[in-house]
């Protein structure tokens, strides 16, 4: 069963003045009048997030499924935005919006396990490269090493793409789900300070990563996640083609999960050696 999308009542126009918008969220009336114009000044949101995915999903995912989902995160973000962390309420809703659908997605399972262990074997071996090497592999290098053309490594990295759409978005998963942490950015909605802290510093590793990746990786991270462009208008930003846009993006997130593979083996290797103290 799809997620099931929050019953709003639907008012003919906004009612609420603009200026008294932003003192709004985070402190209305769950189900109140002022709580669903909210939302009605924001679907817009939805829609695009979900016109942006939906290029990138496989053909027997609904839409109007994506949608409902992503309803739920608006409706999610409307109630937990805090005016003063920092971020616009557009920017905070879209990543709600994403980890809804996302949340979602793979609860039906639309990535096929196999294209999972192809994306984590690619990732294997970025991880191992970059240890070997101190710096980020160059495709040729990848290439090598999984003993594939330059030209079979690109057409992997189109056919696990699925994999690599999830993991700058999604929400924390339940501690029996195989995939780890380090596939994943949580949104920052959950009020365990702990976990808090555990973002906060995720988001430092992750920041500090980007700054290393190539030129091109870099802007299609940005232009993808913070800009909100879709792949195909990326593409023809840099006159190339959307497949290519593709690969970069998905040579990117993985060297991402790589890198913060990498810490969490470095972290594991600290607390066995305090163990053994």
């Amino acid at each position: 069963m799809p997620t099931e999308a929050p019953t709003l009542p639907t008012p003919a126009k906004n009612k609420i003045p603009a200026k008294d918008l932003p003192h709004l969220y985070g402190k209305v009336v769950q189900g109140s009048s002022d709580e669903n114009d909210l939302v009605q000044k924001h679907l817009v949101l939805v829609r695009q997030v979900v016109g942006r995915l939906a290029m990138s999903m496989p053909s027997h995912v609904d839409q109007d499924d994506l949608y409902s989902s992503g309803l739920v995160g608006l409706l999610n973000a409307v109630r937990n935005f805090d005016p003063q962390g920092g971020s616009t309420f557009e920017s905070y809703a879209r990543v709600r919006i994403r980890g809804a659908i996302f949340d979602e997605l793979r609860r039906l399972d639309w990535v096929p396990r196999s294209i999972h262990d192809k994306a984590r074997k690619v990732q294997a071996i970025m991880q191992q490269l970059e240890q070997k090497l101190g710096r980020p592999a160059a495709d040729e290098e990848v290439s090598k090493a999984l003993s594939l053309s330059l030209d079979e490594y690109h057409e992997l990295l189109e056919e696990i793409r699925p994999a690599t759409f999830v993991c700058l978005d999604a929400s924390p998963v339940n501690e029996d789900d195989e995939e780890s942490r380090h596939e994943r950015i949580a949104d920052d909605s959950q009020p365990d300070p702990l976990d808090n802290t555990v973002r906060r510093e995720m988001t430092e590793i992750i920041a500090k990563r980007i700054k290393q990746l190539p030129e091109m990786q870099r802007k299609v991270l940005a232009l993808y996640y913070f800009e909100d462009l879709r792949l195909r208008e990326i593409a023809e930003a840099f006159g190339v083609t959307e497949s290519r846009i593709c690969q970069i993006h998905s040579q990117a997130i993985l060297g991402i999960r790589s890198f913060l593979k990498q810490q969490d083996d470095v972290d594991s290797k600290k607390q066995e050696t305090l163990k053994a103290v």
